[in-house]
């Protein structure tokens, strides 16, 4: 230690120059911190509104993109079976088309079927239905046919058959109803592809039963859905309610035998050979030859 005034005046002085001096270096870091995080506040908030506009975007894409993919991984399960609010919302969509259809066979037995409208102007309707639920009407004199909807019964002719193909035509005194479309030819229905078979037969008005395709050839559609005797003559749709094929419970194609749990249905257009006057695919203009 300085031993006079002057001496520790000197270290005084030097003790305060280092204190300066280090406040100066703590006031310039301070400084540059500051400057350097007011840039960065600034550049934040220059480019916030488009980040965050820019990140809405990408978590809205994620977002579909994820739905997309579980969407995919449901395909397959939804394929396996239709839900009840499906079948339930086919049957209400097609049922002002379906006619259930009854008769007496050759015994007096009483046969039942469904029948569903494939043309309709303001004064009577074409009304596709099964050769084996009238099949003994066909002969006179015949036993009659009763075609209903719901609790109403509506006066019907049978106008023309086709024994082969277990197809008839009748033609009902009523006018402006709904008809079932056919399915496009593309896609080609394939074998897995899901399919529903209607009655005209239900609580609701009709009834319905699934299935999927086994087979596809130019004889018919080979599927495991149920095809109760009510639901013979009716249609065999896809999920959106266009008609693939007409059921049947004794159309055997080329096999010349009944199957147990695989039925045969026939192909829509095949109707057009006798049955129906079809001028296009996708279009009936009246019956065919009266026999």
């Amino acid at each position: 230690m300085p031993q006079t005034a002057l001496g520790m005046a000197m270290l005084i002085l030097a003790f305060s120059v280092g204190a300066a001096f280090s406040g100066v270096v703590f006031f310039s870091y301070y400084q540059f911190r500051k400057d350097r995080t007011e840039e960065k506040v600034n550049a934040l908030t220059k480019d916030f509104n488009s980040n965050f506009k820019n990140a809405i975007k990408t978590i809205q894409k994620s977002g579909a993109d994820a739905r997309e993919q579980i969407q995919k991984e449901l395909e397959p399960l939804q394929r396996i079976r239709a839900e009840g609010d499906t079948l339930e919302a086919l049957v209400k969509k097609v049922r002002p088309s379906l006619f259930f259809v009854s008769s007496l066979d050759e015994g007096g037995a009483a046969t039942v079927g469904t029948g569903f409208v494939v043309a309709s102007d303001s004064n009577q309707s074409l009304l596709l239905t099964s050769y084996s639920t009238v099949r003994a009407a066909t002969h006179a004199p015949g036993p009659p046919i009763t075609v209903r909807q719901g609790d109403q019964q509506v006066k019907a002719t049978l106008w023309t058959w086709q024994e082969d193909k277990d197809l008839a035509l009748l033609i009902l005194q009523k006018g402006n109803v709904p008809r079932l479309p056919f399915a496009p030819r593309t896609p080609v229905v394939k074998t897995g592809d899901r399919i529903f078979a209607l009655s005209g037969l239900g609580a609701s008005g009709g009834s319905i039963s699934q299935g999927f395709v086994a087979d596809v050839s130019s004889a018919g559609i080979q599927h495991d859905a149920a095809i109760g005797p009510s639901f013979q003559g009716g249609p065999l749709l896809n999920s959106k309610g266009e008609v693939l094929a007409v059921a049947s419970r004794t159309y055997t194609g080329n096999l010349g035998f009944v199957t147990d749990d695989v039925f045969f249905a026939i192909p829509i257009r095949a109707a057009c050979d006798k049955v129906l006057k079809c001028p296009s695919d996708d279009e009936v203009s009246g019956a065919g030859a009266k026999r």
